[in-house]
C-alpha cells in the first residue's frame, strides 16, 4: 500500500515557482490594459465588430470588482484610455498632430471618470443584496449616459463616437434611440458590460456554489437587451408604407483641400463640379435634384466681388442640368467687411425659380481651432497653429429648411454642415423647423482615407433613427449615400474598386415611411428626458450604497495583497 504524500514531503528547496506565480501583479493589470484597448477599438467604425460593445468594458470592471490599489488601476485605466481613444482618433493626424496627441487623451480622461466611479461602486457590490447590485449597475449605466451627454456641451462640445455609434450595423438595438436618443443604447450596453464583469467575478473569485454561481445581474441585463430589442424588429424587419421623396444626384469632387482653395487650381474644381453635374449614365434615372458638398464652389455666394460672377455660373449649371441644386457655400453678410462676416452655409440653386435662393443655411455649431479661435484673447496665437483664420467663421442661428422645388413635391431638407450631425440636438431642431428629411454636405477629405467617413456616417444613421427622417449625405470625399429613418445604409456611393474615397456620382431613389411623414418621434417631442432619468438612476444607485450595509455572511472575494 503507496504511503500518501503530505506538505512534509515537499521540497521547498528545488521548488521554482512559474513565470506566471512571479508575475501575477503586473500581468494582471497588463491584460487588463491590453484587453480594454483592443476591444474599446474594434468596438467603432470603422470595425463591423460590434459585438465586442457587449465586453469593452468588461476587463476593466471585473479588476475593479476584484478590489485593486486605486493608484494601479488608475494608471492602468487612464492609459488604456489615452491609447485607445488616441487611435480611434488617429486620422486626425492628416490635420494636426498635435490634435492627435491631445485630444486622445483628453476624450479618454473624459470617459475615465466612469472608470473611477467603477471602482468606488466595485468596493460596495460584492455582498449585498440584489437590490442594492441593481441598482449600482443601473446607476453606472445611468452615469455613463450624463457623462456622454457633458461631451455635447461642455467646453462648445466633442460628441465623437458616443457609444451608441458601435452599433452601426445592429438596427434592432438602434431603434430604442427614438424614444431615449443615443443614450438609451449606451445604457444597455453598459449594463451587459458590467453584468459580465459581475458573472465572472461571481464565478471564479466568489464562495458559491451549486446554482448560487448563477448572476441575478446577467440574467436581468438579458432580460433588459431582449424587452429593447423585441418591439424594434415590428420596426426593422416588418413591410413599410414608402413612397419616393425625390431621385438625388451626389456628386463627390474628391478635390485635396491643399489644393482647392490656391487660385491656380480654382478651375479644377469648376471643371469637375460642373462635368460630374451634367454627366448621364445609362439606365440611370434623370435626376430631381443635385447635391454637392460642404463648401463646394472655390468662392463666397454673396459677399465677395466675385460673387456676382459665381452665381450666374451656378444657375447655368442648374439650368443644363435640368435640375435645383443644393450646394454647401461659403458667403458673406457684408461686402465691405467680408472676412469679417464670413459663414459656412448651404443654398438652393433653380434655375427656374429666380436662380440662387438668397434665404440660404448658416451653420449654427462651428469646429473650435478649425472655423474660429475659442477666447481669441486669450489663445489667438493659437491661429498660428491651426486652421483658423484671422477672421473667426461666424455661427448661424436659424434651422429654418431650404426648399426645393420638384416636379413632384416641395422638399423641406434640414441642413447639417460639416460635422453638425454629430449633434442630437441641431437634427432635433431641424425637425421641429419642419424638415422632411436631413440633408449633410461635409468635406471628409481633410482626413486621409482612413476610418474617419465611416465614424461619422455612424452619427448620421443616429440622427436619421432618434428623428425618424431620411438622411441623405453628401462629402468631397468618404461616405456619400442615404440612410433611411430606421438606420439603414440604403445607397452609399463606391467606385469599381470598392472604395468611397473617389471622384463620381450616386443617383439614388430616396423614400420615405409614410408612417412618419408630417409626424415627431417620442425624442423629438420630449428631448434628453432620458438624461435625467439617467441622472436620478446615478444617484439613486449611489445612496443604496451609502444606506445598505454588507452581510454577515458575504462570500469572500480576492483581493490584492498588501491592499
Amino acid at each position: 500500500m503507496q504511503r500518501k504524500h503530505t506538505a512534509r514531503d515537499f521540497d521547498f528547496e528545488k521548488y521554482e515557482p512559474s513565470f506566471w506565480a512571479l508575475n501575477a501583479r503586473w500581468m494582471a493589470p497588463l491584460a487588463v490594459f491590453v484587453l480594454t484597448v483592443v476591444l474599446t477599438v474594434l468596438s467603432f467604425p470603422p470595425f463591423r465588430a460590434m459585438a465586442f460593445a457587449y465586453v469593452f468594458a468588461a476587463p476593466l470592471c471585473f479588476w475593479a470588482l476584484t478590489k485593486p490599489r486605486f493608484k494601479t488601476y488608475a494608471l492602468v485605466m487612464l492609459g488604456a484610455q489615452a491609447v485607445a481613444w488616441t487611435i480611434i482618433l488617429w486620422w486626425l493626424h492628416h490635420v494636426t498632430w498635435a490634435g492627435v496627441f491631445l485630444l486622445g487623451p483628453f476624450v479618454g480622461a473624459w470617459i475615465g471618470v466612469w472608470y473611477l466611479a467603477v471602482w468606488w461602486a466595485a468596493r460596495n457590490f460584492a455582498g449585498r443584496p440584489f437590490l442594492v447590485r441593481a441598482a449600482v449597475m443601473l446607476g453606472l449605466a445611468g452615469l455613463w449616459v450624463v457623462i456622454e451627454w457633458t461631451r455635447a456641451w461642455f467646453l462648445s462640445g466633442f460628441p465623437w463616437l458616443p457609444l451608441g455609434a458601435s452599433q452601426w450595423y445592429v438596427l434592432s438595438l438602434w431603434q430604442v434611440a427614438s424614444y431615449t436618443g443615443q443614450g438609451g443604447i449606451a445604457f444597455v450596453l453598459i449594463v451587459f458590460n458590467f453584468a459580465v464583469a459581475s458573472y465572472t467575478h461571481r464565478i471564479f473569485k466568489e464562495k458559491h456554489s451549486g446554482l448560487r454561481k448563477r448572476s441575478p445581474e446577467f440574467s436581468m441585463a438579458l432580460i433588459m437587451l431582449l424587452l429593447v430589442v423585441t418591439p424594434s424588429l415590428t420596426d426593422v424587419l416588418m413591410t413599410r408604407r414608402t413612397e419616393s421623396v425625390a431621385v438625388f444626384k451626389l456628386v463627390q469632387p474628391d478635390i485635396p483641400a491643399a489644393i482647392k482653395w490656391s487660385k491656380e487650381n480654382e478651375e479644377l474644381s469648376y471643371r469637375e463640379l460642373r462635368r460630374l453635374s451634367l454627366e448621364t449614365k445609362p439606365k440611370t434615372p434623370h435626376p430631381e435634384v443635385i447635391v454637392w458638398p460642404e463648401a463646394a464652389p472655390p468662392y463666397a455666394v454673396f459677399g465677395w466681388p466675385s460673387s456676382a460672377e459665381l452665381r450666374e455660373w451656378l444657375v447655368d449649371v442648374s439650368e443644363k442640368a435640368r435640375a435645383p441644386l443644393l450646394t454647401g457655400a461659403i458667403t458673406a453678410d457684408d461686402p465691405a467687411r467680408p472676412d469679417e462676416t464670413f459663414y459656412n452655409a448651404a443654398f438652393v440653386v433653380d434655375a427656374g425659380r429666380g436662380g440662387v435662393q438668397p434665404e440660404g443655411y448658416k451653420k449654427r455649431h462651428l469646429v473650435p481651432f478649425g472655423e474660429y479661435v475659442p477666447l481669441r484673447p486669450l489663445l489667438g496665437w493659437l491661429e498660428k497653429v491651426t486652421d483658423a483664420s484671422s477672421g473667426d467663421t461666424q455661427a448661424g442661428a436659424s434651422a429654418k429648411p431650404l426648399y426645393i422645388h420638384t416636379p413632384r413635391r416641395i422638399i423641406a431638407a434640414g441642413m447639417l454642415v460639416c460635422y453638425e450631425d454629430i449633434f442630437p440636438s441641431l437634427a432635433v431642431n431641424n425637425v421641429i423647423s419642419g424638415a422632411d428629411v436631413h440633408v449633410v454636405v461635409t468635406n471628409n477629405g481633410w482626413f486621409g482615407q482612413g476610418g474617419a467617413a465611416y465614424q461619422h456616417a455612424a452619427h448620421s444613421m443616429l440622427r436619421a433613427v432618434e428623428t425618424r427622417r431620411p438622411v441623405i449625405r453628401c462629402g468631397n470625399s468618404g461616405w456619400s449615400g442615404w440612410i433611411d429613418e430606421y438606420g439603414g445604409m440604403r445607397g452609399m456611393m463606391k467606385n469599381k474598386d470598392d472604395s468611397i474615397y473617389f471622384r463620381g456620382t450616386g443617383t439614388f431613389v430616396v423614400e420615405r415611411d409614410t408612417r412618419w411623414v408630417g409626424k415627431e418621434s417620442f425624442y423629438v417631442r420630449y428631448g434628453d428626458w432620458f438624461v435625467a432619468v439617467s441622472g436620478a438612476l446615478a444617484f439613486f444607485g449611489y445612496m443604496m450604497t451609502r444606506f445598505f450595509h454588507p452581510r454577515d455572511k458575504a462570500p469572500i472575494a480576492y483581493t490584492e495583497a498588501g491592499r
